[in-house]
């Protein structure tokens, strides 16, 4: 019998409480420790979620369990350094969305996989649900024919305090961190190629993040509009428009229902995923690269995240003032 895959949990918030839950519910692996700079909390979260070791420092993590993988579970802005930590000690990384904030901090982090040959993922879980392979079947059957526009659409509205995650640029702040990360690598895992145009806008935040970000890309035959925003509740939900009918994704960031309509009725109802918790998907792929030797996963590679980055630098490139 194969022995249970050790993670390590840097950071103790909320989505790590999800990730434990996961772990549990996948089967194969157990959290075998959790770090944070703070002890207490570290020792907090280690007692409620049944860890058997607790840290106030990640190196020391690193350097007494050295666990099979590590789940970087903190804020946006200590991702590169956390990730970078665990890679120059040969140790695999989940990092939580999105994973860099830049295209220098992405090049930094799969140059140093490649020389340490050390697997590397953004924890884009989103494209592991089982809806999403249904959708790409559906289209490469062509149901509902060529498809010629594409809407992505997520956004809520954020609570207005300038020291939370969703405004503070310190802690990598900002709607194209949070929630524009999930359109774009969600609609890019159905259109593998680069657009031949993008074009990207953004409003600002009082606080020097970005509010609200469209992305419109153009391919030979097909449109793709993204919208993320923190300033309302939009309907959040994914179209396919194409000559015979469309694909309506509710919720396509987290939700288990994909609609196939032709000639304006449901044709097709996709609702067989059972899983209560969908980090269930993502972490049995980390376990299964890792165990293969594997330094990147198929589903959301090093390019989805690269990608990614160079869309950050050119939204950030055009901030005013």
């Amino acid at each position: 019998m194969e022995k249970k895959f050790r993670f390590g949990i840097m950071g103790a918030g909320n989505i790590a409480r999800q990730f434990c839950d996961a772990v549990t519910r996948q089967g194969e692996g157990v959290v075998a420790a959790v770090a944070s700079k703070s002890l207490e909390r570290a020792e907090k979260f280690a007692g409620e979620q049944g860890i058997p070791h607790f840290y106030g420092n990640y190196e020391e993590m690193l350097e007494k369990e050295n666990p099979d993988a590590v789940y970087v579970a903190v804020t946006t802005n200590a991702h590169h350094e956390l990730t970078m930590l665990c890679l120059e000690r040969g140790i695999p990384v989940l990092c939580e969305k999105a994973m860099c904030r830049n295209g220098k901090e992405a090049e930094d982090i799969f140059r140093c996989s490649r020389e340490k040959n050390v697997f590397v993922m953004e924890a884009m879980w989103s494209r592991f649900l089982p809806k999403m392979a249904k959708i790409k079947e559906w289209l490469e059957q062509e149901r509902i024919g060529k498809v010629n526009l594409v809407t992505c659409n997520i956004g809520f509205k954020a609570p207005a305090d300038r020291e939370n995650r969703y405004y503070n640029p310190s802690l990598g702040g900002g709607a194209t961190y949070d929630i524009l990360v999930y359109c774009y690598e969600i609609a890019r895992y159905f259109f593998e190629e680069k657009p031949l145009e993008c074009v990207c806008m953004t409003d600002w935040a009082e606080t020097g993040v970005d509010q609200t970000d469209t992305v419109l890309m153009k391919y030979p035959e097909c449109i793709v509009s993204l919208t993320a925003t923190f300033q309302g509740d939009i309907p959040n939900d994914m179209v396919f428009y194409g000559s015979k009918g469309k694909i309506l994704v509710p919720y396509p960031h987290y939700g288990k229902e994909a609609y196939l309509y032709t000639e304006g009725e449901v044709e097709e109802i996709f609702d067989g995923d059972r899983e209560e918790n969908g980090f269930v998907y993502e972490i049995g792929e980390v376990i299964r690269c890792v165990r293969e030797g594997k330094i990147e996963s198929s589903v959301a590679p090093h390019q989805m995240t690269l990608d990614m980055a160079q869309i950050f630098d050119r939204i950030y490139s055009r901030k005013q003032g």
